[in-house]
């Protein structure tokens, strides 16, 4: 089994559980043997992945606000959990300009409120704090950007991003460092997508809609750049990072970046149109092209991984093309059959995504 077994057994807390990374990451963490626990304020979209997938059977949740450090604090007390990986967000872009006060205090301080949790933790817990590439000052140059860049940014969201980095590192150095039975890892991500994402403003989301209705996607910004990756694959980094802190192999507090591989780095207008042609459909009918662009979206943020390469022995697993062919098969079941028995399909995928990274001697697969 994956992660040497770490898992098997243990009580590991996901909070946001309900969203789209959530609900991917509790499942593999079922897969692996864990007992899982939620804490979310909502479930987020209708359709979403948690209900699909009949997740509320599977595993143990509650609905709170991560702003309630009373009420986080008292669920973590009453858990006792071996691991933490905290989630639980605003993560939607175009949100942040329509609401920049609860992205602040939903990214700022829910994050305050899982370090307040952490430091009346007594017993031995490995914590994972997801932040996002968006922490970083993006100031557009071409290299990746490495985790002792520059934090912050021009806009909502990535300020919120960018104070969140700061609570954490004020909480590490201040209380946590001292603390020998807490590890606390960051990671940082971006450009997500994998089936089961129905979040606002996203490009999968938007494609799998239209093309499942046999209708057209627009596309606002068709010529920006991103680094695309498959969600297994900053999940595979964070249970990855969790497990080196559970066995001590790496030092506490770090930061680490999980990105795909560089040729991996397409335009909006080639991810809608192969995920179209993947769908069986002819790209030119069904993509418009519009220059519609409602708030300021960053044209290029690659992520440097080389330390995450080098402290664990990570590094992304799938290619372009697998990656596409994965979100085309979880959305063409998911329209086409409802019937289909969508938690199956999902363990399957995270069973192929396991496969291709033993067959690269990736540590944690084998």
């Amino acid at each position: 089994m994956a992660f040497a077994n770490i898992f098997l057994g243990k009580k590991v807390l996901v909070t946001g559980n309900t969203g789209f990374k959530g609900s991917w990451l509790s499942t593999w963490l079922l897969s692996l043997g864990a007992d899982v626990y939620g804490y979310s304020l909502d479930i987020p979209t209708d359709p979403s992945m948690f209900e699909a997938l009949k997740l509320v059977g599977k595993l143990h949740h509650r609905f709170d606000d991560i702003r309630d450090k009373d009420g986080l604090d008292g669920f973590v007390q009453e858990v006792r959990p071996d691991f933490i990986f905290h989630l639980a967000a605003q993560a939607i872009v175009s949100t942040s300009y329509k609401e920049p006060f609860d992205t602040i205090s939903t990214n700022v301080m829910g994050t305050a409120s899982v370090m307040e949790a952490l430091r009346n933790i007594s017993w031995k817990c490995n914590c994972v704090i997801i932040t996002s590439d968006k922490a970083y000052d993006n100031v557009e140059w071409i290299w990746g950007y490495r985790e002792k860049d520059a934090l912050g940014g021009k806009d909502v969201y990535s300020g919120s991003k960018g104070a969140a980095e700061l609570v954490i590192k004020s909480y590490f150095h201040s209380f946590i460092k001292q603390m020998p039975n807490i590890k606390l890892g960051i990671a940082r991500a971006g450009n997500v997508i994998g089936g089961g994402d129905w979040a606002k403003d996203r490009i999968i989301v938007d494609c799998a809609r239209a093309f499942s209705k046999g209708s057209y996607v627009e596309l606002r910004s068709p010529s920006a750049t991103r680094p695309w990756q498959h969600v297994l694959e900053p999940l595979s980094g964070y249970l990855c990072l969790a497990w080196h802190l559970a066995t001590g192999t790496i030092d506490n507090g770090e930061a680490f970046n999980f990105g795909p591989r560089a040729e991996q780095s397409k335009t909006v207008y080639e991810l809608s149109s192969d995920l179209a042609t993947k769908w069986g459909l002819d790209a030119s009918a069904v993509i418009k092209v519009t220059d519609n662009i409602p708030f300021h979206e960053a044209k290029l943020l690659k992520l440097n991984c080389d330390k995450a390469l080098t402290w664990l022995k990570w590094h992304s697993t799938l290619q372009y093309e697998q990656c596409v062919d994965m979100i085309a098969a979880w959305y063409k079941e998911f329209y086409s059959n409802k019937s289909a028995d969508m938690f199956n399909l999902t363990v399957s995928q995270i069973q192929k995504y396991s496969e291709f990274a033993k067959s690269q001697q990736l540590p944690w697969a084998l």
